[in-house]
């Protein structure tokens, strides 16, 4: 009997490329506003209004887009044109149509994984932007359920178990944020599995929790992560 009975993945830089998109939207909005405000001043303002909506539009693309407008109408005090707003909208949609790149190991990852475990996706974010990822990516036939959140806190993960009746001494999760895969799964009882990425928002740093922590685990890339369960299965039969 396996040890797990399912075990979960983050979508969003975990499973493919996600942030660079933010990055390279965020260069091309500074360039945008420049004619207005220094190009300094514009990021750490953006980030300030995103986490200010977050109560409001959640997370994702659309939410961003809604951001880099209202802050491009504070910082010009209303002055910036409706071109401009346009060709901010058109970032937005430039990104929501890009393609999906799946990182390295996932594909391979997954399909070993498969024959043994439940594989499940929980991700956060705006619905139809994730449905149409999972389903571009590829990706999709590999996992028995997809959790798409509006955000992933302990009680979130509390819901998502006990609608699929798992326990969290069972429950396995794997991702790149420790403040939204990481702390939540930990202090239910869970099992988790940090891979860092190499571009992470600032809103998901925390501080990690010490490497003895019991049932948390860290991994240089996801190809990592079949010989880390093998361990773990034998270190179960073993007692």
């Amino acid at each position: 009997m396996p040890r797990f009975d399912v075990i979960a993945f983050d979508a969003d830089d975990t499973l493919w490329h996600n942030e660079r998109l933010y990055v390279a939207a965020q260069e091309r909005y500074r360039d945008l506003l420049a004619r207005y405000v220094s190009r300094d001043q514009v990021e750490a303002r953006l980030y300030e209004t995103e986490v200010r909506n977050l109560q409001h539009f959640g997370y994702g693309i659309k939410a961003f887009a809604l951001s880099m407008i209202e802050t491009a109408v504070e910082m010009t005090a209303g002055r910036v044109s409706g071109r401009d707003v346009q060709s901010i909208i058109d970032i937005a949609r430039e990104m929501l149509t890009s393609d999906v790149e799946v990182l390295d190991h996932v594909a391979d990852t997954l399909d070993a994984l498969k024959p043994r475990y439940r594989l499940m996706v929980i991700t956060k974010g705006d619905l139809r932007d994730q449905e149409t990822k999972i389903t571009r990516s590829g990706l999709a036939a590999r996992f028995g359920q997809v959790e798409i959140v509006s955000d992933k806190t302990r009680s979130g993960y509390a819901a998502v178990l006990a609608r699929h009746s798992l326990a969290p001494e069972r429950f396995l999760m794997v991702g790149n944020s420790l403040r939204s895969d990481i702390l939540p799964v930990l202090e239910l009882g869970g099992h988790a599995v940090y891979i860092p990425h190499s571009l992470t928002w600032a809103h998901e740093s925390a501080e990690p929790p010490p490497p003895e922590r019991p049932g948390f685990f860290e991994l240089q890339h996801i190809g990592q992560l079949p010989p880390l369960l093998a361990r773990l299965e034998t270190e179960v039969k073993t007692r």
